[in-house]
């Protein structure tokens, strides 16, 4: 029997003898074995990019709509002008689909823009075309299996017109079910009354008063036409009408009706079933909240990088975009390593989509990861040379959300879990340069070495991320991480966003750089503790912005003065 090393040698010397133009050869991480041949009957859905118009207008029109020093600050792009930034050239889809027709392969448009093709096609089909070797990996970490070629090959013709294919080369492991993005889940005993909770219990737990209370959020519900929350949900995680009933009962019973929310299915996602963890917290946490904004959870079918670009596509699609969206899950970004072309900033994939969605005035939030410095898995790589930041907070064009804990004590510190870091793929914004130089200088030699000092740092901000009060499946649990700090900061920006449009004012949308500039003010900055990783120390808190808490949790009426004096 072959070793996997010479399996893999092979596959890469037969590749590399079928070479017709330009071509991409990986060597994929120890951890994904090869197991055989995909099957030549096996069928494939490979997503084709194309190259943007003009990626670098998008940007620009971005930042001026978001920079409240700019005239057009709020004045948001329509769907048709952010299409036209990144539509692909006429000559490009005629070069790509030519050479498609060629090999009989029907295409399928999969964005608003026209910049992304769909082809359904089999393995024999795809080695041909691609003058590649399909075969069957599995990541030992996971157990996931992969069909992935070593390597790929485009047409002389074709090269200009087409920036990647997935996935071919790319090996990035799915979001995988067995580890929810939060750390610990805990139950805790049924309390139903019908009286409103007192301040007491935010001595050991969250609910929505402790957070009305503590970041001054009002209980009042959203009331103004047109406001929206997007939740993103993946691996079959469903929320149902029956827990958040529940959850009003005991927790909101300052509301006589429990508001319901709708769920939409994309790539196959479930629309129904038993109630399950991160979107039962993510829903009573947002509808909990930001109670009266019109909420639904998209259920997305599927758990690769691909299903983050298809729920976003789904979304451009819409001539009425939701006004936040907010996301608990995320990769580890050395996954993308090697796979620079999915993931860079120039590329019209991840970060070019969600500058589309800021554009037309949507806030997006991520959660920046629950394992401190090593982003969201546990067993994340770390083999104390490098930290390893997670994907795809790094992105500039969002805003990530790190955690806090403290209500007992009333000062916020961080929780150890709290992601945060330096990107070793996008190059630090404009925005947050002077509050990064800021730390980096207080940092001093600190954990120098093991990060990228010139990378986008993240997270942006933070909001507590322990013990929050779950209804899940019909019993109350206890849930942290940044994905329930996350689902905070958007219903806060939901809120917001309702007071502007209740007062004839556009929605905030993209809002980094309002933060790192007026914003901090009107946030609690936390300056005590830092976050961890493997065991080792991670980054302290310090005055001002840092990679463990951002620039801090939330002020609501110190938030709402800001925004309404615009």
């Amino acid at each position: 029997m072959l070793k996997p090393q010479v399996f893999v040698a092979l596959i890469i010397a037969s590749a590399v003898a079928l070479v017709h133009g330009r071509q991409t050869t990986v060597v994929p991480k120890a951890k994904f074995v090869p197991l055989h041949p995909a099957a030549s009957t096996t069928s494939l859905q490979l997503t084709l990019v194309l190259p943007p118009t003009n990626i670098d207008g998008l940007h620009a029109a971005l930042y001026n709509v978001s920079d409240h020093k700019s005239p057009n600050y709020g004045k948001h792009l329509s769907k048709s002008d952010v299409e036209a930034f990144v539509a692909p050239k006429p000559e490009s889809v005629q070069a790509v689909t030519a050479w498609l027709a060629q090999h009989d392969i029907d295409v399928e448009v999969a964005s608003p823009s026209g910049d992304m093709l769909r082809i359904d096609i089999s393995v024999a089909k795809a080695n041909e075309l691609l003058a590649a070797n399909f075969i069957e990996f599995k990541d030992k970490d996971t157990g996931a299996t992969l069909t992935r070629t070593l390597s790929a090959s485009i047409p002389d013709e074709v090269e200009s017109h087409l920036q990647y294919l997935f996935p071919t080369t790319q090996f990035i492991t799915p979001l995988h079910p067995n580890r929810p993005p939060f750390q610990v889940v805990s139950p805790t005993p049924e309390k139903p009354t019908s009286k409103r909770q007192g301040v007491d219990v935010c001595s050991i737990d969250v609910v929505p008063q402790c957070l009305e209370d503590y970041y001054h959020v009002p209980a009042a519900p959203g009331t103004a036409p047109g406001n929206s929350i997007a939740v993103a949900g993946y691996l079959n995680e469903i929320a149902t009408e029956d827990d958040l009933e529940f959850f009003f009962l005991v927790w909101r019973p300052d509301v006589t009706t429990t508001p319901e929310f709708n769920v939409v299915s994309i790539d196959g996602g479930v629309t129904s079933g038993v109630g399950t963890s991160e979107a039962s917290l993510d829903i009573q946490y947002t509808v909990g909240v930001a109670t009266g904004v019109p909420t639904t959870l998209y259920s997305v079918g599927d758990s690769s990088p691909q299903g983050f670009i298809d729920i976003v596509n789904f979304l451009l699609g819409l001539d009425e975009l939701p006004l936040v969206l907010t996301t608990s899950y995320g990769f580890n970004e050395s996954d993308f390593q090697g796979s620079e072309d999915f993931a860079n900033l120039s590329s019209s994939t991840f970060c070019n989509a969600y500058a589309q969605l800021g554009a037309r005035g949507t806030s997006v939030f991520f959660a920046s990861g629950d394992n401190g410095v090593y982003s969201f898995a546990f067993d994340s790589e770390c083999d104390g040379t490098t930290f390893g930041p997670s994907f795809p907070s790094g992105c500039p064009f969002l805003t990530s959300v790190g955690a806090t804990t403290g209500f007992d004590s009333g000062t916020e510190v961080v929780a150890d879990f709290s992601g945060g870091g330096f990107s070793n793929i996008f190059p630090q914004p404009s925005y947050q340069s002077a509050a990064v130089k800021n730390y980096l200088d207080a940092l001093g030699s600190t954990n120098a070495g093991l990060f990228n000092r010139t990378g986008r740092a993240y997270p942006d901000i933070s909001a507590q991320g322990i013990n929050y009060v779950t209804r899940i499946n019909g019993t109350f649990f206890l849930l942290e991480g940044t994905s329930a700090s996350t689902p905070v900061w958007a219903s806060v920006v939901a809120l917001l966003n309702d007071a502007l449009l209740n007062a004839g004012k556009p929605p905030l949308g993209f809002i980094n750089p309002l933060l790192y500039s007026e914003g901090a003010a009107a946030l609690n900055d936390i300056t005590s503790g830092s976050n961890t990783g493997c065991g080792a120390q991670g980054f302290p808190a310090l005055a001002g912005w840092d990679p463990a808490t951002g620039l801090g949790s939330p002020d609501y009426d110190k938030l709402l003065a800001l925004v309404m004096g615009l």
